[in-house]
């Protein structure tokens, strides 16, 4: 369960950092409003999943997806770069996200 609770967490931070880049600097109204609401719905996740998982593992992981998440959204959404040496260092943050669940169970 806590790794379930550990993935919401990070799917809200990749909502809150989009949401914070569509707030332009805290002044748009509903952007912000997302913002937080997303920061302390990802929070509160992440502490439910703390309870039972080290603090190293939910800390990456949750780190982990809401960079690779806001990475994706940017490309995608946004239209950001992805040169090979983006896309090489988002390849290189899921394959420590990979081991460290590995190394988890």
């Amino acid at each position: 369960m806590a790794w379930i609770l550990l993935f919401f967490a990070g799917l809200l931070e990749i909502v809150w950092a989009f949401a914070m880049k569509q707030s332009h600097g805290f002044t748009r109204l509903w952007p912000s409003v997302t913002t937080i609401g997303a920061m302390l719905g990802s929070f509160g996740l992440l502490a439910l999943a703390m309870r039972s998982l080290p603090l190293g593992t939910a800390y990456m992981v949750w780190t982990g997806i809401g960079a690779i998440g806001a990475f994706a959204l940017g490309v995608l959404v946004l239209g950001e770069s992805a040169g090979a040496l983006r896309l090489a260092a988002a390849a290189m943050i899921l394959g420590g996200l990979v081991l460290m669940k590995l190394a988890s169970s």
